[in-house]
């Protein structure tokens, strides 16, 4: 479905609608700016942030290609040892995966600079103080969750790539002792053990870490901005229907307010199809990822017990992914039940009262919404705590399975 919203004429409402954008899309945005995706997504930058963008690009997927490629070569044609080669599929996997997130923000730049711009022109478009209170506390619900998973991500992977690295004893060879490193695969290339190459090899994999989460928490931003949007909107509808039950004896500000919400949710349906369709392959590859990771993670938890320190550090892991999709497949139940909602509001006001055309209209309102706009997967799972409940499964399915060949 072709969005509409950057070529409709837009009038400004909102006098702070400034501030309001800015709080809505601030974290998003310092994201996607360290990604250095940000100008591919909005269309007021400067040439200069535009160049330093595209520096940033070619450094972090080349660092992401150097952080890959060895680690994964040594996986699959390296390792003989099951265990370890077990251990390692996790994190080369999540690099992967990471990957191919990052190239996917880069390649639907446009399809994400249209979403930002219509939410952008809602904000403009707010028209009283109660309905902006109602998108701003959707806003500060996007903030919190966007907060919590970067807490989490971040505090693990510290934990993972440089804090383990400093307790890990190196390993003693004859006379020399081996300086560990978060992924192995770099000998046949060169010496690692030497300086400065291990020092070298050390920041290319702490970097290449930074550059996975934060990927990630950009998808994760970028999914929870929109949803959220789209339900503060379905809230002030509904607002607004309640306005129209109370204005029995305005007879023209009646049908002027009828006709505002008939336009305005025919806008958010159509927002909510490009949103889906803009991130229904970063939802597969979430989905694909997070029951993967937490399959591995549990399998080391059990494996790991006695290490203190390795036991800490993979149940966090575990708990920032299961934090993950756990949202990813809540806000797709709330997009599909906000929604719904707007349903049963459009039926509780004295439609019986209207002209047959105002009347035909509420029906066909109350009709789409009894097919609620999901949030799916590749287009083929739909996001819902049902769905959530399923990955958990899936995962013990096949921790139980990687026990049984691993023993």
């Amino acid at each position: 479905m072709r969005d509409r919203s950057h070529n409709r004429i837009v009038q400004v409402q909102n006098s702070q609608y400034e501030n309001d954008i800015n709080y809505t899309v601030a974290m998003c945005r310092w994201v996607l700016k360290m990604l250095g995706v940000w100008p591919l997504v909005y269309n007021r930058t400067s040439k200069f942030e535009k160049f330093f963008s595209f520096v940033i690009l070619i450094t972090f997927l080349s660092n992401l290609m150097i952080a890959l490629i060895p680690p994964f070569r040594y996986v699959l044609f390296v390792e003989k040892n099951l265990y370890i080669r077990v251990k390692l599929i996790g994190p080369v996997g999540f690099c992967l995966l990471s990957t191919i997130k990052y190239l996917y923000l880069v390649v639907k730049g446009t399809v994400f600079r249209h979403c930002i711009a219509h939410v952008e022109n809602d904000w403009k478009m707010v028209d009283n103080a109660r309905n902006r209170t109602i998108m701003l506390k959707h806003s500060n619900i996007s903030r919190k969750l966007i907060t919590l998973c970067a807490a989490f991500l971040y505090t693990g992977g510290v934990s993972y790539n440089t804090v383990s690295q400093f307790l890990s004893k190196g390993r003693v060879k004859g006379n020399t002792t081996s300086r560990p490193l978060t992924y192995p695969g770099y000998d046949a290339f060169l010496d690692v053990q030497s300086s400065p190459n291990y020092e070298i090899i050390y920041s290319i994999q702490c970097l290449a870490a930074f550059i996975r989460y934060t990927v990630t928490t950009a998808t994760f931003s970028l999914a929870v901005i929109f949803v959220t949007h789209i339900c503060g909107q379905i809230q002030v509808q509904i607002a607004r229907l309640e306005d129209f039950v109370e204005k029995k004896n305005e007879k023209e500000s009646r049908l002027k307010l009828l006709d505002i919400v008939i336009r305005d949710h025919g806008e958010i349906l159509r927002f909510a199809k490009i949103v889906e369709a803009a991130l229904r392959e970063l939802c597969l590859t979430q989905l694909v990822e997070s029951t993967l990771l937490i399959c591995l993670l549990e399998y080391l938890c059990l494996k790991e017990w006695q290490n203190t320190f390795a036991m800490s550090t993979y149940v966090l892991y575990l708990i920032s992914f299961t934090f993950i999709i756990m949202i990813f497949c809540h806000i797709g139940e709330i997009l599909s039940e906000q929604c719904s909602q707007i349903g049963p509001a459009s039926y509780e006001i004295d439609w019986y009262t209207l002209p047959a055309k105002k009347a035909c209209n509420i029906i066909l309102m109350n009709a789409i919404s009894l097919y609620p706009p999901k949030l799916t997967a590749g287009k083929m799972i739909k996001l819902s705590l049902y769905t959530f409940g399923s990955v958990l499964q899936t995962s013990v399915v096949y921790l139980n399975l990687l026990r049984t060949v691993t023993t």
